[in-house]
């Protein structure tokens, strides 16, 4: 999916929600638009009733790679679409100096809902999201998953800790290979996460062009079951 056309659709659904449709007539709808209808009639936690815009994703599909962050910020909720602002600006950046783009990745969050004031995701909001992004993962089907910020590592792998702890790894999770950095927000706050972020970055890279290669796959600790 390109940007207008996420965007597009989620509104289209939203149409169809409001009008009771929940499909055209002698169409059948595909998986990934199944779970985007759901994600926006979704009204199981508190953040549906504050929410502008759901934030679903975008990105091609099938995907090499898929980047997951925490959440969708201001600019997100206004567009209904992921990594927008400031720190998508920057991840930009970050793609291009690893020799991708937003047309190569699927990107996605955990939640699909602005928590008020940015403030960080309740334990019940993330449980009633956690579906969403796990079925995400299968449909998109990477081969590497970037988690972005300690929320997002911590939620899908299920590992504690302080980030700088759980980075500089692979892991091992059903055939993906699951690799923790920093959020780019978090880049833009303090400019010693660069550095580290950046080795992180190089490593997929290192790691995508050999698989890309030979069909070559990195070193990764397992962890057997997904939170």
């Amino acid at each position: 999916m390109n940007t207008s056309w996420a965007g597009q659709l989620a509104g289209f659904l939203r149409i169809l929600r409001d009008t009771g449709l929940t499909h055209l007539p002698g169409t059948q709808k595909t998986p990934l638009e199944d779970l985007l209808q759901e994600v926006e009639s979704c009204t199981n936690c508190r953040l549906a009733k504050t929410v502008t815009n759901k934030v679903f994703g975008q990105g091609p599909i099938p995907s090499l790679v898929m980047l997951v962050g925490e959440g969708p910020g201001r600019e997100e909720d206004m567009t209904g679409l992921p990594f927008v602002g400031r720190s998508g600006q920057l991840l930009d950046r970050i793609l291009a100096a690893v020799e991708l783009t937003r047309q190569d990745v699927y990107i996605g969050n955990v939640i699909k809902c602005r928590p008020p004031n940015n403030r960080n995701p309740l334990p019940d909001e993330m449980e009633h999201c956690m579906p969403f992004i796990r079925k995400q993962i299968d449909l998109v089907g990477p081969k590497f998953v970037v988690t972005m910020g300690a929320v997002a590592a911590r939620s899908i792998l299920g590992i504690q800790g302080a980030l700088h702890s759980m980075r500089g790894k692979f892991y091992l999770v059903d055939g993906r290979y699951y690799m923790v950095t920093y959020h780019p927000a978090a880049l833009l706050r303090n400019e010693r996460y660069k550095r580290p972020a950046w080795e992180d970055w190089k490593m997929l890279r290192a790691a995508m062009n050999r698989y890309k290669a030979d069909g070559t796959l990195p070193v990764a600790d397992k962890i057997n079951i997904l939170i």
